[in-house]
């Protein structure tokens, strides 16, 4: 299957979902039309189309296009599993529902209320898996039958080259042939050979073999450091021919940072990161969640922020809030806004009370803090002190989900610099360590929930935090 062959069935498919959108967002209008008498079907017929909702409901298009293209709904799946599928759109439906939902809210949709928004997702996420499902269905055999078969070659013949033919092997219904190896003479040859495989040529024999045979992938296991050479040629040879290369390499012996390219003035390069976290669409996406979210969130909590402030300016003499210097993004250092709940000359106290630390690791923290203030302490336990961060959030400091700003104090007291790690992603109000317990939870167990969080992440997670966040915050787990 060609490259222009991929792309129009990726466009199909996209074309497919909307229409499936299309049909379910009907069948729920429809639904509640007849559900609460609202509107007859007759007379929501002959209504007439007005320019902005034709705007709004090409939002929706936009939102659950752009939604299931972040969760790699229209990335090839040929070597991943059904399961992992089905769960990314169950996924992708719901955030996108949810969007969709969210704006309908500001936008004053009456329509679309509880029941709208449970027959809507019910209805497309059941349609769009069973598209998907038959779609994979009616592949897998075709592929079991012969047919829409890609033809493999693998460069070199060591253990990895091995790993990746036999598991390539065992998965028959992938459809994929492997037409042999290529390699030259070594001393690792005798284990190839007794593996059974085939090799197809040596290095010098590959232009010939590409020309006479039928090679849809090439797939490079070589080690770079020391054959670079011959796999810059192979790369050129199946440039020139149009064939696929891929590259199982391990240039720098990297355990866990997940290679990808990328184009930079026309030169590709390989980039190596550690962990899951946005890039391109889900990084516009969590970025757009964080400035909607909390504009909502400042709007609808705005008539508390005033009373919160009259009653620390008449409690305790001071500011209002607190501004402490914080490390970011990659330890960019941004000053961090919360209600002020210590009386105000906390910080030059602190050598007083360190002895009192309750967490292990250069976090301080201790339950019964004596620079508490008493409107300070109902603050804390609430978290209505940390309203003022999603001024941060706005200003891009911050980010609604995410590890835990640290003080320059804080991060100048790590031991481990696999805990600098943390830093790679934007800080958040919450994250994994807010809800499973905050101050309650050993620093190095804190640290390792910031790292599952950064290798593990993806938009459905952050959402999950958002909605576990709550009735932490109403429970006061942890909280000090």
């Amino acid at each position: 299957m060609g490259n222009n062959t991929r792309k129009t069935l990726k466009h199909l498919v996209e074309l497919c979902d909307i229409v499936v959108m299309l049909l379910c967002f009907g069948l729920a209008t429809v639904a509640v039309s007849h559900a609460f008498s609202t509107l007859s079907l007759k007379d929501f017929l002959s209504m007439r189309v007005k320019i902005q909702n034709i705007l709004l409901f090409s939002g929706f298009v936009y939102i659950w296009n752009m939604v299931l293209s972040s969760f790699g709904m229209y990335e090839s799946r040929r070597l991943s599993r059904s399961r992992d599928e089905a769960l990314d759109l169950v996924k992708a439906t719901s955030l996108a529902t949810a969007l969709i939902y969210g704006v309908a809210i500001v936008f004053h949709v009456v329509m679309v209320n509880y029941f709208f928004v449970a027959i809507f997702w019910t209805s497309v996420t059941l349609a769009t898996m069973a598209g998907r499902f038959a779609v994979r269905v009616i592949l897998r055999r075709a592929r079991l039958r012969g047919e829409n078969l890609r033809h493999m070659l693998i460069a070199g013949t060591n253990d990895e080259a091995l790993r990746f033919a036999n598991r390539i092997e065992e998965s028959p219904w992938l459809g994929y042939r492997i037409a042999g190896f290529v390699d030259e003479e070594w001393a690792g040859m005798q284990r190839f050979r007794d593996s059974g495989h085939r090799l197809a040529c040596t290095f010098d024999g590959l232009p010939n073999f590409l020309r006479s045979n039928v090679v849809d992938e090439l797939v490079v296991t070589l080690p770079m450091r020391s054959l670079h050479s011959q796999a810059s040629e192979i790369a050129q040879l199946c440039e020139e021919q149009g064939i696929l290369v891929r590259f199982v390499s391990h240039i720098f012996n990297l355990k866990y940072a997940n290679p990808r390219t990328e184009d930079f003035e026309g030169d590709s390069h390989i980039t190596h990161r550690r962990g899951a976290m946005p890039d391109g669409w889900p990084a516009v996406i969590k970025r757009a969640l964080d400035f909607t979210v909390s504009l909502i969130f400042l709007v609808f909590f705005s008539p508390l922020l005033v009373p919160i402030a009259i009653l620390i300016k008449l409690t305790s003499p001071g500011p209002v809030l607190f501004m402490q210097q914080r490390m970011g993004l990659n330890k960019r250092r941004f000053y961090m806004y919360k209600f002020r709940t210590m009386v105000a000359n906390a910080e030059s106290r602190m050598k007083e009370i360190e002895h009192l630390n309750e967490l292990s690791g250069p976090v301080f923290k201790i339950k019964n803090d004596p620079r508490i203030t008493p409107i300070g302490k109902f603050l804390r336990k609430t978290s209505l002190d940390e309203l003022p961060q999603l001024f941060n959030v706005l200003k891009g400091d911050m980010s609604l989900v995410g590890p835990r700003p640290m003080a320059v104090r804080d991060y100048e007291g790590f031991s481990e610099d696999w805990h600098r790690r943390r830093f790679s992603v934007r800080p958040g109000i919450t994250c994994l360590w807010q809800v499973l317990g905050r101050n309650s939870i050993p620093f190095e167990k804190w640290m390792e929930l910031d790292m599952q969080y950064i290798d593990q992440w993806s938009l459905w997670l952050d959402f999950e935090i958002l909605v576990k966040t709550i009735p932490a915050v109403l429970k006061g787990s942890g909280a000090a």
